[in-house]
């Protein structure tokens, strides 16, 4: 309750600071920016057949969610940020395999800008092959007609140049707006979806039946314990003391439990659903070996089966330490700490101080590994076992939605400190 009224007064400072409120501003322009492109149809798909098809599809409906709707209504936005999301962890991959590259993020705002441009290049063919798979699937529903080349090209163009302007858009909240505009995009598009979600829910629940009750009921509780859950990982760190002999003091270093925050469960959600669209696609062929194994990958991970979620929970797992590994060095530190003359008590520095880094935070980060792989697979298991299905909106969701939420308050509050600051400076 504390941290909801400290986060009011933190939104109710931000109003009354100009440079905060500009930016505020422009974050929300962009964002209904965002809504207004999301609803710009691509010609020639017929609407009700692909809303029918969603409703049955749970694998496209949880792509759709994290899209904003924009899939559903195939807009030029169709395929989101997912083609600059899979570029994103295919250059993370690399960097790992070609020291190039993570030279290259060591270089500063130089290395990064390089970077970024590099991911907006691989985004290009991942969008290509992306949008020609979305084809395939809606063509061989008959929610599309057969295509001439012309029009097929325009089709992939069209949805390319909704994929790129929204990196455009999630850009310009980095640079003019707040917090971070892949995630606040992700997070519009779900909150965009939440109250159609509750609309259906209730559309199509039997409140004279005890048991619906009790399970919606369920539903509440377990979102509300969700997001409770959330904010204390979010707020949970491990100091580590640091002793400055020189200076005569010690401050701490602090290890946040989840140090990766949001991103291993974009990059999870982004490549788990692909194993079920590429069975999909198999499916559809002619060959029989290939329909075989496109009716095996499409019937072991579906959304609402164990083996999905099981590989879901792994993939949350791995990329919570890939991530970790890549945003948090013990090596670095070490070095940092030695040069500045600092040590953890009784460790030596150097080495020494690398294990001990290295030995606690990957017990920490272990902890908010499984606290993520459980938040994303615990929903899923609740709504098998309630039976209701509309709700498709989960812990995924809402873990996003309040992690997002946590961090701009964070940054604002930054801004506002900072802001402050000058003003009694000067």
């Amino acid at each position: 309750m504390n941290r909801i009224i400290e986060s009011l007064r933190v939104y109710r400072e931000a109003l009354r600071t100009p440079i905060l409120r500009k930016k505020l501003l422009f974050t929300l322009g962009i964002l209904i920016l965002f809504r207004l492109i999301a609803h710009i149809p691509v010609p020639g798909v017929n609407l009700s057949l692909l809303q029918s098809f969603f409703n049955q599809n749970q694998i496209l409906a949880l792509i759709n969610i994290f899209s904003g709707g924009t899939l559903a209504n195939f807009s030029i936005a169709a395929l989101g940020l997912n083609p600059y999301i899979n570029a994103s962890i295919m250059m993370q991959l690399l960097a790992m395999v070609f020291p190039q590259l993570e030279e290259l993020r060591k270089e500063g705002e130089y290395g990064r800008d390089k970077l970024n441009q590099y991911t907006r290049i691989a985004t290009i063919p991942i969008c290509i092959v992306q949008a020609i798979g979305m084809y395939s699937i809606l063509h061989s529903q008959k929610i599309i007609g057969s295509l001439a080349i012309l029009p097929m090209v325009a089709l992939i163009l069209s949805m390319l140049a909704g994929t790129m302007i929204m990196i455009f858009l999630g850009e310009l909240i980095n640079l003019f707006g707040v917090g971070n505009g892949i995630s606040m995009m992700i997070f519009a598009g779900i909150i965009s979806r939440l109250p159609i979600e509750v609309v259906q829910t209730f559309s199509v629940t039997d409140f004279s039946n005890s048991q619906n009750v009790f399970n919606i009921g369920i539903f509440v509780a377990l979102a509300l314990v969700i997001i409770a859950a959330v904010v204390f990982v979010e707020e949970a760190v491990l100091r580590i003391p640091i002793h400055y002999a020189k200076r005569g003091q010690t401050t701490y270093l602090p290890i946040k439990v989840d140090t990766a925050g949001v991103m291993p469960i974009i990059f999870a959600v982004s490549l788990a659903t692909i194993p079920s669209i590429f069975g999909q696609l198999l499916s559809r062929l002619s060959s029989p070996p290939l329909v075989a194994i496109g009716t095996f990958l499409t019937k072991f991970f579906r959304t609402d089966g164990y083996f999905y979620m099981i590989f879901y929970f792994l993939m949350v797992l791995g990329f919570t330490f890939f991530y970790t590994s890549i945003v948090f060095k013990p090596k670095d530190i070490a070095d940092e700490l030695r040069k500045s003359g600092g040590f953890i008590p009784g460790i030596r520095p150097g080495i020494a101080t690398e294990k001990r880094l290295q030995y606690l935070t990957t017990r920490v980060i272990a902890i908010g590994a499984l606290f993520l792989g459980l938040i994303a697979v615990v929903p899923s298991i609740m709504q098998k076992m309630t039976g209701i299905t509309t709700l498709a909106i989960g812990g995924t969701s809402i873990l996003i939605m309040v992690s997002v939420l946590i961090e701009l308050t964070r940054k604002i509050e930054n801004v506002v400190q900072s802001y402050n600051y000058d003003k009694l400076t000067y």
